[in-house]
């Protein structure tokens, strides 16, 4: 059965940060705690955010690390306690927005964090008792202030996610003034992240013709702008349309994801300093020229539509399709600086076992269009070297 629910409100303009106070006051948020990390804090962005609450009592968590922990949810948690806090903005990159996540959770529901795991059965096991949450991205890329799922890092060092209706933002403020100071390299990075979300839910097959439609304009706007906007941070359009795509991709993968996830979350429990971005970006060409021979993306010439959408012409042959586009994300890696392969990032083909057995017991590993074997999984990874 296919299931199509957007709840989340949401602005998206330069300067909407203004209206946080507001947002609060609609989510019936009068002590909120602001989960967020020390760059967002270094570079001043925290401080605009305390400016624009200047009535409520605020607590404040900046620790949150770059891929979110369960002892970062912990540590979230006790602030929250302390202060009697009864909300949560989320002010960051997709880390701190999960971060929140598992803090409305935390915070709220008994129990270690695992116990609410997708993959432990535990989704129905949230309730409408969460945290309510406000998330206000400086990224375009997770699009997490959408989504109705969170990726932690647990205590046993798997990297699991956790989804429930419950969890979506009350409000998402997507003010790209916020992303203009965002510096080349991370830019790069969470732009990638965004058009993998737009390809990868679009090639998925569950039946949802609004995702399809909502990611494949998301790709087409992120795909025209991410050089833009990495090669010119101050390109108002370009960061206004790459947080767009980064929204939209969001939106759309509720229908679900697949193998480049399944293998990035999979990886980044491995080796928690990877970037989940870049991770995408390196596994995307992979995974394109994998899902080409799948019978649902041959039937709905999904190949085709993507590489219409990313200007690389009108192409009859889906497999040509996959190959051309594969080309264009390499080459558009490189052009943005982004690694040229797992192996520049330090990946050794000694954590091929361990990420193959994260990656089939993944959430997204289900909802790829062509269900892939251990062996499958061998051959993407050794072709992302």
């Amino acid at each position: 059965m296919a299931q199509i629910l957007y709840l989340t409100n949401i602005q998206i303009d330069f300067g909407v940060l203004s209206t946080l106070a507001a947002e609060c006051q609609k989510a019936r948020i009068l002590r909120p705690l602001i989960v967020t990390d020390a760059g967002v804090k270094a570079v001043g962005i925290l401080q605009k955010a305390l400016d624009a609450l200047p009535d409520l009592p605020v607590a404040v968590f900046d620790q949150t690390p770059s891929n979110p922990t369960e002892a970062a949810v912990r540590a979230a948690v006790a602030v929250y306690h302390a202060h009697q806090c009864d909300g949560l903005i989320a002010l960051g990159g997709g880390s701190s927005i999960d971060c929140a996540k598992g803090v409305a959770i935390a915070a709220t529901h008994a129990g270690a964090l695992k116990t609410y795991a997708t993959i432990e059965g535990g989704s129905p096991k949230i309730t409408s008792a969460v945290a309510p949450l406000i998330a206000v991205p400086t990224t375009a890329g997770t699009g997490s202030e959408v989504a109705r799922g969170a990726i932690v890092i647990v205590d046993d060092g798997r990297k699991l996610g956790f989804h429930s209706w419950d969890l979506m933002p009350k409000a998402a403020l997507l003010d790209p003034e916020l992303t203009l100071g965002l510096p080349p390299a991370l830019t790069a990075a969470t732009g990638m992240d965004a058009i993998a979300h737009c390809m990868e839910t679009f090639m998925a097959a569950p039946f949802n013709p609004p995702a399809d439609g909502i990611a494949l304009d998301g790709l087409t706007r992120g795909w025209a702008c991410i050089e833009r906007a990495t090669s010119n941070g101050q390109d108002r359009e370009a960061r206004l349309n790459m947080m767009s795509a980064s929204m939209q991709g969001a939106m759309a993968f509720q229908k679900g994801l697949g193998c480049v996830h399944s293998l990035s979350h999979s990886l980044g429990g491995v080796n928690p300093r990877l970037h989940h971005g870049t991770l995408n970006a390196m596994f995307l060409p992979a995974v394109v020229r994998f899902n080409a021979h799948a019978e649902s993306v041959q039937r709905e010439r999904r190949m085709q539509r993507m590489a219409h959408a990313m200007g690389l012409g009108d192409i009859l042959d889906p497999l040509e399709a996959a190959q051309v586009i594969a080309k264009a994300i390499t080459a558009m890696n490189a052009r943005l600086g982004l690694p040229q392969g797992l192996e520049h990032m330090g990946v050794e083909p000694s954590n091929f076992d361990a990420v193959i057995e994260g990656a089939l017991a993944d959430h997204c590993h289900k909802t790829n269009p062509r269900l892939a074997s251990p062996q499958d999984y061998r051959d993407m990874l050794q072709a992302s070297m």
